[in-house]
């Protein structure tokens, strides 16, 4: 019951911000549509809806609207249907196609891997709705990496990815965005380094 409540508060959230925003009520239930597809493999395999993953869809689309100040419905639903770390989790873009339509399902697709060999050049290259996007994707990742139990390698391989790459690209997009990523990146560093004492 719990896991369902903070799902449902999460998709509230979302209707709230895109009413908010002057969404128009069509984008906001492509939103509603994307976020329900989103959450699914979530709810059917975390028991515990305080987990880190469980709301990052949502959170995702949310650094987007509250940070960038974007509306466009095709951009949010993207966010909220990429998953750059957990293979369970992601949706098949076939599916994405079919249930909240091609455009989003394109964008999706267009998501560089964190894993590729040529993630910077892949991100500065890409249109900027898909480096928005993958931005706002990975930072929540990196927002929440502290609170996954995981191995420290792990952790610190992520920190390394966003001083590298994402913050870089953070700061050729948007000045929000790299503010965000220069906090998150320097409250990263401390934790990893009080993790070594």
């Amino acid at each position: 019951m719990g896991g369902e409540n903070r799902g449902t508060a999460m998709a509230a959230s979302l209707v709230r911000a895109g009413r908010t925003a002057g969404m128009a009520l069509e984008d906001v239930a492509t939103l509603s549509r994307a976020h329900t597809l989103a959450m699914a493999p979530r709810v059917a395999a975390l028991d515990d809806d305080h987990h880190p993953l469980y709301l990052h869809p949502g959170r995702s689309a949310l650094i987007l609207m509250r940070d960038v100040g974007t509306t466009d419905p095709t951009v949010l639903a993207g966010a909220l249907l990429t998953e750059s770390e957990d293979e369970a989790f992601r949706i098949p873009v076939a599916r994405v196609g079919q249930e909240v339509g091609d455009e989003v399902a394109r964008l999706v697709s267009g998501v560089p891997n964190p894993a590729d060999e040529d993630l910077a050049e892949a991100l500065v290259v890409a249109e900027e709705p898909v480096r928005l996007v993958a931005l706002a994707e990975r930072l929540d990742h990196l927002r929440h990496a502290h609170l996954r139990d995981a191995d420290p390698g792990w952790r610190r391989r992520i920190h390394e990815e966003a001083v590298r790459v994402y913050q870089p690209v953070a700061h050729r997009t948007h000045p929000r965005l790299a503010q965000r990523y220069d906090h998150w990146c320097r409250t990263f560093a401390v934790r990893l380094n009080q993790r070594r004492v």
